[in-house]
């Protein structure tokens, strides 16, 4: 008995305790299972209507748990589209600024009227650019894109059919999205006389 003892003494802490949980894990499951087995039918049944009800509730936890995340993630994208429009708004302000200087002018001077406007339309481009709004600006010839142009009228022209024959207004696409399709006159073959 002494020589197991003293066995013992010499096993460095390390092993000792990982061996030690491991046998309580073991032993604990081997009482478990010699306690279920020792169980009537009906403690059997009520052991189980226990753990189904412990089962209920961390599905109801965990059911509060997905909602709440859901509620957080609406949250977020309600406050993202909210504050989407404040960069953009904010370069908006400097072409507001330039119009309204140009407005104030009294001086009666055309060239420095033009320099004003041909700033603020810069600003304007630079804050278009910011937001990655970009021009649709079909040439004549091009074959006519329902998505991207919008016909206004058709002209008999010596083009080929539904090719463009003029723009009336420029279109615009944000983030490769049509905003607004460009305004175009369409090519039809004249009518023989």
């Amino acid at each position: 008995m002494s020589h197991h003892h003293n066995h013992q003494q010499h096993q460095s802490p390390e092993t000792e305790f990982p061996q030690q949980e491991a046998q309580a894990e073991a032993a604990k499951a081997q009482d478990n299972a010699e306690a279920t087995a020792e169980l009537t039918p009906e403690q059997l049944v009520q052991r189980v209507a226990e753990l189904e009800a412990e089962l209920a509730d961390i599905n109801k936890y965990h059911q509060a748990e997905l909602q709440n995340l859901g509620r957080r993630h609406q949250e977020e994208i309600q406050v993202a589209h909210k504050f989407a429009a404040k960069k953009f708004a904010g370069e908006l302000l400097k072409v507001k600024d330039y119009l309204e200087m140009a407005l104030l002018d009294q001086s009666g001077n055309f060239d420095a009227l033009k320099m004003g406007v041909d700033m603020t339309l810069t600003e304007l481009k630079h804050a278009f650019e910011q937001a990655q709004i970009k021009e649709i600006l079909p040439q004549p010839g091009d074959k006519l894109d329902p998505y991207h142009h919008q016909a206004f009228q058709t002209v008999e022209s010596e083009q080929e059919p539904n090719t463009i024959v003029s723009v009336m207004q420029k279109g615009y696409t944000l983030h490769d999205r049509v905003l607004r399709p460009a305004t175009v006159s369409v090519a039809k073959v004249p009518e023989a006389k």
